[in-house]
């Protein structure tokens, strides 16, 4: 079976890619290398093919040759950058999508990357099921929802079978802290560096981190279902909380700066895995302390 897996040369994607191969995949990528970095696929360069264009040509027919199942992973990920952009973010994620569906009616299955920590907004009950209200407070939020809907359209009119994976806050290898990383990356990076840390707001704003291993286990499970799930651990845990768990695995206590809160970013969330588990047979198996553990040995 041929999988195209669009920003296969990001953080999530590449990883994808190398247990796509490891399951007898060919894999096709499509990336314009706008965040994503070449260097990522070195141990699967010669395994692939690597098209260098965006989700918005209007050619995309080689790219979609053979293809039997879509990864849509490319997109403007930056919740900061969509405020400041918000045409741009929707021209990436919402226009992105719709150009890449309708390129590629005929294929059989399309597992689109979503957010859980941006479609929902503020919660309004924890843990977040897939039922809660969809209410972004953010243009990338608004973007990535709008991607959806046009994900689940294709599916009415056309028949493409299809899973949104709505991903909690995704960690990992090769995040890179300098481009559009999470704040784990972030953190590590300035640890390694010698520098403070900066918290936005108090501290005590929550997320749910995942680990890129456990994400892209969901990827090859929803191979076989249909839906939308949340792609989570089911832990909430603060800013603040997250900082002593750095400390304790690298041994460094770090300096840490508040900031103002920045515009745009939920303050308390973590994702319901029932579906997940019930539907997909989906368990997130790291632990975030195990997590960290090894991304600190890989950068070190």
């Amino acid at each position: 079976m041929v999988a195209l897996v669009t920003g296969g040369a990001g953080f999530i994607g590449s990883h994808l890619v190398e247990a796509l191969l490891s399951e007898g995949y060919s894999v096709v990528v499509l990336d314009d290398l706008s965040t994503g970095n070449e260097k990522n696929l070195a141990s699967v360069r010669y395994k692939i093919t690597l098209y260098r264009e965006s989700i918005l040509s209007q050619d995309l027919k080689g790219v979609l040759r053979d293809v039997e199942v879509i990864f849509h992973l490319a997109a403007q990920i930056n919740v900061r950058r969509s405020v400041e952009d918000p045409t741009y973010d929707l021209k990436v994620n919402a226009l992105g999508t719709l150009n890449l569906l309708e390129q590629a009616r005929d294929v059989e299955r399309f597992i689109y990357a979503s957010s859980g920590g941006a479609v929902y907004g503020e919660p309004r009950y924890l843990p977040v099921d897939e039922e809660h209200s969809t209410d972004p407070i953010s243009p990338y939020g608004a973007s990535k929802l709008a991607g959806e809907k046009y994900v689940q359209l294709y599916g009415y009119n056309y028949g493409v079978k299809y899973a949104i994976l709505r991903y909690a806050n995704v960690y990992g290898e090769r995040q890179d802290a300098r481009g559009e990383a999470g704040v784990i990356a972030i953190f590590l990076d300035r640890l390694k560096a010698g520098r403070a840390l900066t918290v936005f707001g108090t501290g005590e704003q929550t997320r749910d981190y995942i680990y890129v291993g456990d994400v892209v286990r969901a990827n090859l499970l929803a191979l076989k279902r249909e839906g939308v799930f949340n792609i989570a651990t089911g832990v909430e845990t603060s800013v603040n909380e997250l900082i002593e768990i750095i400390a304790g695995v690298t041994g460094i206590v770090p300096e840490v700066e508040y900031a103002p809160p920045r515009k745009g970013e939920v303050q308390r969330i973590y994702l319901s895995t029932t579906r997940a588990r019930e539907k997909l047979g989906f368990n997130a198996e790291v632990s975030l302390r195990e997590g960290i553990a090894r991304v600190w040995r890989s950068m070190r």
